[in-house]
């Protein structure tokens, strides 16, 4: 298929955003053995380093949260792909000196299996890390067995607290905990009109008819969610989405919680801001406060036309952090 994009030879894809990265942001971040975004300037070895992995085709995730108050290195695989487990451990072994290291971990197949077996491969040469994995995607159920529920956008929102945690000298096992805990209390549910094309291939994941979307559909157009239905209002959707994200989370009246309207490539800035008015009304009619807030891309699917609404609950620990300063490319708080 002939593809409407600006690229070069396609085999070369994930090299050349990650160098094109590296030279737009030279003070705060830069690419070592071709696929690992590290910071510019290293975080001080007595405290905690944060590792992520994930495929490419996902920007800004995951390397443009790499940076003072977040993460410390993101090891970036091809297009949709997860990177290799020795590319992992390369990483890992960067940061051994370190007091210890959280290897963060989205939930999809390959990521968990490349993440482990460099997780098992570190631990065996007397590194000390510790993993955790990412999976607050609803549209399975919230019973649903971990193994079927997706990490997605949370993974953002979530290395925001942890990350600004380890700034602050807080210990592996306390970001574990912190982890475990916001984990448990943050929810995602995605909603797509048009999934997107492989930007190597020019083909489609997966198509939908034009008058039609689905809530709950996978981010690279995986099925998980209630199945095609006919495209309703932003306010339809989103009242739809919202209410069903704070039973999740158990949201009561008094609670606060991060709203977040993440979009997936082809989804104007005019509608994320419609969808959040709507969440935004729904959860303060039920009496939840909103501390914090996003609208925009934070990881999305090349052209995907669609959203991910993320809620999650925090207490006065977690919105401290939430609320300290970082500095990574695309997450500036000051």
């Amino acid at each position: 298929m002939v593809m409407k994009k600006f690229l070069n030879d396609p085999n070369n894809l994930t090299v050349e955003l990650l160098q094109g990265y590296a030279l737009a942001y030279p003070t705060k971040v830069k690419v070592v053995s071709d696929k690992i975004v590290v910071r510019a300037k290293p975080k001080s070895k007595d405290k905690v380093a944060i590792v992520t992995l994930g495929g490419s085709g996902h920007e800004p995730a995951l390397s443009g949260y790499v940076g003072e108050g977040m993460l410390d290195a993101s090891v970036v695989g091809d297009i949709f792909a997860a990177p290799g487990a020795p590319k992992i451990l390369e990483a890992l072994r960067m940061f051994k000196d370190h007091s210890g290291i959280l290897l963060m971990i989205l939930n999809h197949a390959g990521d968990v299996m490349n993440g482990d077996k460099a997780f098992d491969m570190a631990v065996k040469e007397g590194i000390n890390v510790k993993k955790i994995l990412t999976y607050e995607d609803i549209a399975p159920g919230v019973s649903a067995p971990i193994d079927d529920r997706r990490g997605l956008g949370g993974c953002v929102p979530l290395t925001k607290i942890i990350g600004a945690a380890a700034e602050q000298g807080a210990s592996l096992d306390a970001l574990v905990a912190l982890s475990e805990k916001f984990g448990a209390q943050m929810a995602t549910l995605a909603v797509t009109m048009k999934t997107a094309t492989h930007p190597q291939s020019g083909q489609y994941i997966s198509t939908l008819p034009d008058d039609q979307m689905e809530i709950g559909m996978g981010q690279h157009g995986e099925g998980g969610g209630t199945g095609p239905e006919a495209t309703a209002t932003a306010d339809e959707t989103a009242e739809v989405m919202v209410n069903k994200l704070a039973d999740a989370v158990k949201a009561k009246n008094g609670d606060k919680a991060v709203l977040i309207i993440n979009g997936s490539g082809a989804t104007t800035l005019m509608e994320m801001f419609i969808v959040f008015r709507k969440a935004h009304q729904v959860l303060e009619a039920r009496g939840i406060k909103i501390i914090g807030s996003c609208c925009e891309e934070i990881l999305t699917v090349q052209e995907a036309a669609g959203f991910q609404m993320f809620l999650g609950l925090v207490d006065d620990e977690m919105q401290k952090y939430y609320d300290a300063p970082s500095d990574a490319p695309y997450w500036v708080t000051r």
